[in-house]
């Protein structure tokens, strides 16, 4: 049986949950990770010296790393079905993970903190600023990439790059800032937000 550790509310432990769920796999899921269950603990530890989540655990194999942890699935559990067998559509695909795990993730950070968690310390109005500005700038490279009138992220088959951008558009309208208009990827958003494996990971609860 697999096993998932990691909490629902980690957006790099709900990649790898549509992917579980996208491939039909069976699964546990244990929730670790703050302010839940705090993986600086030697049990962790011993599984990711990072302290990070998601972890995954198939038997006595064990892989951090959410980007690896999406690739794994698909590869060794998967047949390889979410993403394309041509070498240079597949580098495409991952490209856009890749991207949306730095590019588009990093500056998120601190309005997830101030706006959504609340977390303490992130009160900075100057900085808050500053993140939303380079957040809605960065935004604007996947609205034009979506712009382009294919039907998925990398092309025309749905890949590993639409469960990691449809994840990171969810937390760009989620938060609560001044949205520039983005028709493209809201459309492109719908859309993948009906596949039967996205519903439970789009939710006002999973931000």
């Amino acid at each position: 049986m697999l096993k998932l550790l990691g909490r629902i509310t980690s957006i790099n432990v709900r990649k790898a949950l549509w992917v579980l769920d996208e491939l039909g796999l069976a699964y546990e899921r244990e929730d670790w990770g703050l302010p839940i269950r705090d993986p600086k603990v030697p049990e962790f530890l011993a599984l990711n010296p990072n302290a990070q989540v998601p972890v995954l655990l198939d038997g006595d194999f064990v892989l951090w790393e959410s980007v690896a942890v999406m690739a794994y699935l698909n590869e060794a559990h998967g047949g390889g079905v979410l993403m394309p067998k041509d070498a240079k559509a597949r580098a495409l695909a991952m490209q856009w993970v890749q991207w949306q795990s730095t590019e588009m993730g990093r500056h998120w950070v601190y309005p997830l903190n101030a706006l959504v968690r609340k977390t303490p310390g992130f009160d900075d109005a100057d900085r808050l600023a500053k993140s939303v500005a380079a957040w809605t700038q960065t935004m604007g490279i996947i609205e034009a990439q979506l712009d382009k009138g294919m039907p998925f992220v990398a092309g025309d088959s749905f890949t590993l790059a639409d469960i990691s951008i449809t994840l990171g558009l969810h937390r760009w309208f989620a938060t609560p800032i001044a949205h520039a208009p983005m028709p493209a990827a809201e459309a492109y958003y719908r859309r993948m937000a009906e596949r039967p494996a996205a519903a439970p990971w789009l939710t006002a609860a999973t931000p």
